[in-house]
Parts: structure tokens; sequence; C-alpha cells
């Protein structure tokens, strides 16, 4: 399923939906009608918001599915339930986070090839023990755009760059959870833009800690969650996620990496993330940039320079979909 935290107006609560033929169902009033239509009461026990659902995972999914197989097939178009529609075009929805309010974000750095041209602009060579540790940041976990949502420049930056990646997206939580079990502590993956403020960076981090103010004013998540069984045909031989990733800014393309590249793989991610500690349902796991996947990496005079004011940065990851945001 394609899953999306989404609301009819910017400053209305999100509500929860799913993607069926491009149109957004909503979660709620689909309910609603079945319950009028046909003496169904079942499917309004699913939580109004996307955490509850996460909580309870195994359970609410397969009354999602359900959900979704009962209105398949029905002219969802013209259904309504208390006076509002069940389902709505995609493109007239505006999107938030996924997730609008995880517990936590945790951003690793698990793509070997950023990882060396990162080290080396700053005249580093690898660190052996990078491939024996997935190592993560917590990133601001409050301020967090949708697919189509403006992002704010960062005030006093002149020196912002985007950072193609995907994260994990943790359902039902846990402590201490081994990398064997932690597949089913995944409800589903999504494009993640963590912006980041080169200037801001830099400076913070000649004091060996950040990149906190770096990243502090905002990620962006999205369009969808996209739950693993919508990926059951996408892995190779290899037990690796193969999937495109692109990012262009204003129509040019300027990344262009693969999922396949990961080196340190969700489910060891999970586990130093949980060890002595725990994750919570909702929780985000960000990948890390993949190669190529900022201007950083590429350098500013290879890739036309910094993001500016107006720029259009449009990320695509197949079958996840397309994160676009402007920037103002």
């Amino acid at each position: 399923m394609k899953l999306l935290s989404y609301s009819k107006n910017q400053n209305d609560a999100p509500r929860v939906g799913f993607l069926q033929n491009n149109r957004v169902i909503d979660v709620v009033r689909a309910a609603m009608w079945i319950k009028d239509d046909k003496n169904q009461s079942d499917f309004l026990k699913i939580p109004t918001t996307m955490r509850g659902i996460l909580r309870t995972w195994t359970t609410e999914f397969n009354r999602l599915r359900e959900l979704s197989d009962t209105i398949s097939g029905v002219g969802v178009e013209t259904l309504n339930a208390g006076n509002n529609p069940v389902s709505m075009e995609e493109r007239s929805v505006h999107f938030h986070s996924p997730v609008p309010d995880p517990p936590s974000f945790r951003d690793f750095y698990a793509f070997e090839q950023h990882v060396k041209a990162a080290r080396k602009l700053r005249g580093l060579e690898m660190n052996p023990l990078w491939y024996d540790i997935p190592i993560f940041y917590f990133s601001n976990h409050i301020v967090l755009y949708g697919h189509g949502n403006e992002v704010r420049y960062p005030q006093g930056s002149k020196e912002l760059d985007f950072e193609l990646e995907f994260a994990a997206v943790i359902a039902t939580g846990g402590s201490d959870i081994s990398a064997e079990d932690a597949d089913q502590f995944i409800a589903g993956y999504t494009i993640l833009n963590d912006w980041s403020a080169r200037d801001f960076q830099r400076e913070e981090m000649q004091l060996n800690l950040g990149p906190a103010k770096g990243k502090d004013f905002g990620s962006s998540f999205g369009p969808y969650l996209v739950t693993p069984d919508e990926l059951e045909d996408a892995w190779d031989d290899n037990g690796k996620l193969n999937l495109r990733m692109t990012c262009h800014v204003n129509d040019k393309l300027i990344s262009d990496g693969n999922t396949d590249d990961l080196y340190h793989s969700f489910p060891t991610m999970i586990e130093r993330a949980s060890r002595n500690s725990s994750v919570q349902a909702g929780d985000y796991l960000g990948s890390g940039t993949v190669g190529t996947g900022c201007i950083l990496e590429l350098r500013p005079e290879n890739a036309g320079g910094w993001i500016q004011r107006g720029d259009v940065v449009r990320m695509e990851v197949e079958r996840l979909g397309v994160l676009e945001n402007k920037v103002v």
C-alpha cells in the first residue's frame, strides 16, 4: 500500500489516506461509508492517525488492506460520508510528511561512496570503523515538510544543499532488536531530502559536534509510506533493494544513484538504534546520502551552485514516488 498523511488545506490537521487509482482514499470516511452501506463496523476501529496505526501495525495493516479491497471497484469518486467526500484527486490534496509527528528521526551515514567523497573533501581517509558500525545522529523531528510544501531558506546561510536519501519507518517499536528480526519492525519506506546548510555545518563540526544547526531547519519526507509488500520484486540476488534514485534541480538532473549501493542495511541500522535503547512506532531512520546525492559531493562549480530561493528540488526513487519542494 501507499499510505499518506494529507489535508484539504495546508493548515488543517493531517488525515490518513491511501492511494488507489490516483485517488486518495480517506480511511475514516471510507470506514464510515462501509458502515452505512454494508453495516460493517470493524474498519471504524482503525486509528485516525499514522502513529496510531503504526503502534499496532500488524492488526491495522491487515484491516487497511481489507478496507482497500472492500472499497475497490466501487465508484469512489461519487461516495460521501458525513457530507464529506470519501476520496479526492491526488493533485488536489496538501501532503504532510507521511508520519507528521514522529517520536524521533535518526539519520545514518550508510552509503560508502558519499562517505568517501565527504571525507576526502576534509582531507581524511576512510576510517575502517565505519565498515563495522552503522553510525547516526539525531536530527530535528519537529520541522518536517511533505511533498509539494514550500521549504524556508535557512536565515543566515549562503550554502544550502539537498541530500538525496530514503528512509524506513518503524512499526510497533521495541528494544534491543536483532538484525535478524528487524524486518518485522519496518512498516515501509519513503523518500527523504535531508536539507543541509553547509556553512553552518562546516563551522560547528570544527568543534567535533554536529551537524546540529546545519540540519536543524527542516527535512522533507514523502510523498508516501510505501509498505514492503509493494517492493517484494525489487530486491536483487544479493538481498538489496534495487531502486534508482535521482534528483533534479529546476528540471536539471544533478544526482543519479541506486538504493542497492547501501552498505549498511536497515535491519543493521535498527539493531544499532535499538541497542540499550528503543525505537518507537513512527520513528524515521534515514539512509544517509546516496553517492552523487548532494552538491557538497559534486562540488557547486559542477552542479550550478548551491540551492537558491526559488529553486525547485525534485527527488524521485523508483516505486517510492516523487518528493518535490520549492525553496522560498
